[in-house]
Parts: structure tokens; C-alpha cells; sequence
């Protein structure tokens, strides 16, 4: 039988978020990271733990539809406040591999709600590192729930090696880089985009 972690509401949130930091990994990170200036980097481009989600996100050659989207979704703002966020972003291969058209069509000013739903569903609220989804694995038998800004759970399970994240429409993305650190919140980047 799956644990999961169950939030009413943002600040719920929050507080399991908390609750969850101060366990040994389980699973290993695979982000390069410049001890000297706890840089990490992502697309081939430094990422400044001082510097907010948006700030660091623009420099990744990675990210490029995923930085088109958040302007077309008018969510820059929103991740330049404080938060604290936990944003699992898609490459932009991971965009290329959604059907035909599907990017296309989520750009338009018609889609932009479903756009930002989708967006924000790939956000979970606080500061959620791998050390932190580890000790929630661990606590619920391997497999725990989060739920999004969006209002809809990500699963998160080992593979044995990486930690991965399955959406609501049943698709997996590997976390292929860890805990790259903003201001104010963390990035992990993930192969897969993820359907509400």
C-alpha cells in the first residue's frame, strides 16, 4: 500500500517540506558542482546559487523552451518572488519529444491557460532537495506524493540508480541533474515534460 504525503494547502506544504530535511541520500546526485563557488551547471552555463530561478534559467542552453513557455505563460514574476519553489524542469529535448505541434500549439495566446498548467505542474512549493525527497522515500515505503502548484500530485520512486518522477497522465522523467540551488528555491532537471 503507497504512503503519501498528504497537504491541504500551501503552508501544509511547506511544513512537510521542512519535516523532510536531514537524511543521508539514498540515491546519488549527478549534478557537477564547482565546490569552490557552489556553481552548478546546467546547459553548459554556471548557475549561481544567489541568482533566482528566472536569473539562472535564462543562461541555460538547456532551457530554452522552457524559458519561451514561462514568458508566454506570464510566470516570470511569479518565479522571481521569494517563494521558496521546487521546479522540475524539462529540457528542451524533453520538449522535442512531446507529439508534433504540441509545443506549437501550447504557445499560443489561446492556450495560455492550459500552458500554465501545465507549467505549474512541474513547481512543487518549498525547497525540496534530493536529501529531502530521499528521507520522504525512505519514511513511506519508496514512493511519495507531492502535490504542485498546479493542484495535481507528482509520484516520486526509486529505479534503483536515479530517483524519477511519474505524472498524472502515467509518463516518467528521470531527474538527470540534482539540487541546483537559487535564491530562492531549487531546480531539478528532468527528461520528460510532465502532464497534468
Amino acid at each position: 500500500m503507497k504512503n503519501q504525503v498528504k497537504t491541504s494547502s500551501t503552508l501544509g506544504i511547506l511544513g512537510a517540506a521542512a519535516m523532510l530535511l536531514g537524511s543521508v541520500a539514498m540515491v546519488p546526485a549527478t549534478a557537477a558542482v564547482n565546490a569552490d563557488a557552489g556553481v552548478t551547471m546546467v546547459g553548459g552555463e554556471k548557475m549561481f546559487p544567489a541568482k533566482d530561478i528566472i536569473d539562472n534559467a535564462v543562461n541555460s542552453k538547456s532551457h530554452t523552451t522552457l524559458v519561451a513557455a514561462v514568458k508566454a505563460a506570464g510566470l516570470v514574476d511569479t518565479l522571481k518572488t521569494d517563494g521558496p519553489f521546487t521546479v522540475f524542469a524539462p529540457t528542451n529535448d524533453a520538449f522535442e519529444n512531446l507529439p508534433e505541434g504540441t509545443v506549437e500549439t501550447l504557445l499560443k495566446p489561446e492556450s495560455k491557460d492550459t500552458l500554465t498548467k501545465v507549467l505549474t505542474y512541474h513547481v512543487v512549493p518549498g525547497n525540496l532537495d534530493l536529501r529531502a525527497v530521499n528521507k520522504a522515500l525512505k519514511a513511506n515505503g519508496g514512493t511519495v506524493e507531492l502535490a504542485t502548484v498546479a493542484g495535481d500530485k507528482l509520484t516520486f520512486t526509486s529505479n534503483g540508480h536515479n530517483l524519477v518522477v511519474k505524472d498524472a497522465k502515467g509518463g516518467v522523467a528521470n531527474i538527470v541533474t540534482y539540487d541546483v540551488y537559487q535564491s530562492n528555491g531549487v531546480i531539478h532537471v528532468i527528461d520528460k515534460v510532465l502532464l497534468p
